[in-house]
């Protein structure tokens, strides 16, 4: 089951997807806790989450840990799970309200970051962590 998770293929250019993703999920799960009121708890109750300081630190831990993981390629299958349904999460509750009271154009404009990073996600669950991960160290350890 392990090598199932950590399977990964060859790729040596999945590494720019890698540190994309991680990169910008470690990032905003820091900044959900450097900067409380602007991205974390405020926003959650600004989207009206009950209970917003739990939610904001419950995905800004994940973005956290999950973001690593991604960035080490170590589980990296396994981390855009999380990631995912935060994205999901994100889309439900932030962009389909702005495509029902906008329309289209006004929601494509303000989920392109979602967007990129869901896309990303879904990459590196369908390929692994590429060749310059530790997934690939682990599974080609002889």
């Amino acid at each position: 089951m392990f090598q199932k998770i950590i399977q990964t293929d060859s790729s040596k250019t999945t590494i720019i997807i890698r540190l994309m993703v991680g990169a910008i999920f470690l990032s905003e799960g820091i900044q959900k806790f450097l900067f409380s009121e602007i991205v974390g708890a405020g926003r959650f109750k600004k989207i009206g989450f009950d209970n917003p300081e739990f939610w904001a630190q419950f995905t800004g831990f994940f973005e956290i840990l999950c973001g690593s993981l991604i960035l080490a390629g170590f589980l990296t299958r396994l981390a855009t799970i999380p990631l995912l349904s935060i994205m999901l999460v994100a889309f439900i509750t932030t962009k389909y309200p702005i495509l029902i009271d906008k329309g289209f154009w006004i929601m494509a404009h303000e989920y392109r970051t979602d967007f990129a990073m869901t896309l990303g996600n879904l990459f590196l669950l369908i390929k692994g962590s590429g060749n310059w991960s530790t997934d690939f160290k682990i599974l080609n350890k002889k």
